[in-house]
């Protein structure tokens, strides 16, 4: 069966119109991305200046290391999915990966400046990042009701941002304290990194008992990473995610283009993604209610749209004063419009027991498409220069948004309340 609903199952439905609270899971998961976002954005405020301008690495070198640990978390995200759906361990797979993602500074550590210690040591934070998303995202739907799925993603990505504001604010502190000591840097994101694994383990509830039996025996699911694309919906979500993740750059080439435009002194590079932290972290609750009021298929689409616009800020000949804060705003935005409202438009099509993997099906599709993309672009970027690289990406994303334009889904209508009711009670394993 798909799920009617993707909240709790013993939540009694809310008053129409009264404000709800946010569940306190939703809190708690979004208190622990919120550690762990100063730890890893401490590392990544700095990454690109520490491989292109301090290990000489070329745009090419930078867009393959990039993808290719990008890719290796695809079919850990798929087998992170589907263990964690397999009885409920959603807690438990979630806390390893972030462990993992912790170790992975130490890792950085020990590499010094061998590019193939660093390759290890960022694919070992995306593997980490692989593993626990899904389980994440999952533990939101399955505590949310489903009317406020928006909101309750847009909480957690805005306490999510507030930790990647920190994150640079504390590199560059470092940077300038330590004069450009990038080990420092490293150690101290360690120690973040296990303070968030700590209060992933004291926070974040375990698996929850239901007592209440299914009326009616259900068939028993299919097992696999796959079984959740079992909705159409799903399915063209799925094949959305991957369109529009094949024309999306990573973010690190747009800040390296910034600084090559403005160019910007290099200690000043770790501010660059405090702009868009910033617009995200105050649009990311506003953009997830208006998801779950007008729906979540516009936003998404809308969001891609100021990409675009952030794309276009970069070709044309306008005066820096307006390029760099609309670069960042328009980023900010499209990450307060898409991130979570990706999620919650899932929400609504997964298979009921197969939600994380669902969720790591969506993902999967974009983190491979964007490695396709990531490796693209730095080949044109080597080959023909930015202008270039940076006008086919336009010419992707605007191509790209037309088609799922047509095959994104809409947002199922919302049941009556009595058969919710009855729907919602958990299936029998």
């Amino acid at each position: 069966m798909y799920l009617a609903t993707t909240g709790r199952p013993d939540a009694p439905p809310a008053p129409r119109g009264a404000r709800r609270r946010v569940p306190g899971t939703v809190l708690a998961l979004g208190t622990v991305s919120l550690v762990t976002d100063v730890s890893s954005e401490m590392v990544t405020a700095v990454l690109p200046l520490y491989l292109v301008l301090g290990l000489g690495l070329s745009p090419l070198q930078f867009g393959l290391l990039d993808g290719l640990s990008t890719g290796a978390t695809a079919l850990v995200r798929l087998l992170g999915g589907a263990t964690a759906d397999r009885g409920g361990r959603h807690k438990t797979v979630g806390g390893l990966g972030y462990a993992l993602s912790a170790l992975s500074r130490l890792g950085l550590l020990l590499a010094g400046g061998a590019t193939g210690g660093i390759a290890g040591a960022i694919a070992a934070d995306r593997l980490g990042k692989g593993v626990r998303t899904a389980p994440r995202d999952a533990l939101i739907t399955l505590h949310s009701p489903p009317g406020d799925l928006g909101r309750a993603f847009g909480v957690h990505r805005a306490m999510d941002t507030t930790g990647a504001l920190l994150g640079p604010l504390a590199a560059f502190a470092l940077l300038w304290a330590t004069a450009d000591a990038y080990d420092a840097v490293f150690a101290v994101s360690f120690c973040a990194g296990t303070f968030g694994v700590l209060l992933w383990l004291l926070l974040v509830p375990g698996r929850t008992r239901h007592a209440a039996p299914a009326p009616r025996p259900v068939p028993r699911a299919r097992t696999g990473p796959l079984a959740a694309l079992r909705s159409p919906g799903h399915r063209r979500i799925v094949l959305c995610a991957g369109l529009l993740g094949a024309a999306t750059i990573g973010d690190s080439f747009l800040y390296l283009l910034l600084q090559r435009r403005l160019e910007l002194d290099p200690t000043w590079f770790p501010f660059l993604p405090l702009g868009a932290a910033a617009v995200f972290l105050l649009l990311a609750v506003p953009a997830g209610r208006l998801a779950d009021r007008l729906g979540r298929r516009g936003p998404l689409l809308c969001g891609h749209g100021a990409l675009f616009l952030a794309y276009a800020l970069l070709l044309v000949p306008l005066p820096d004063a307006v390029v760099l804060p609309g670069v960042l705003v328009l980023l900010g935005g499209f990450y307060a419009a898409t991130d979570g409202v990706l999620m919650a438009l899932t929400g609504p099509f997964l298979t009921e027991g197969r939600q994380a993997s669902g969720l790591a099906l969506v993902q999967t599709a974009q983190a491979l498409a964007r490695v396709g993309a990531a490796v693209a672009f730095g080949a044109l970027w080597t080959a023909s220069g930015p202008e270039t690289a940076l006008a086919c990406a336009l010419v992707a994303l605007a191509v790209a948004v037309c088609c799922c334009a047509r095959l994104l889904p809409r947002d199922p209508a919302p049941e009556p309340r009595d058969r919710r009711e009855r729907t919602d009670r958990p299936c029998p394993p």
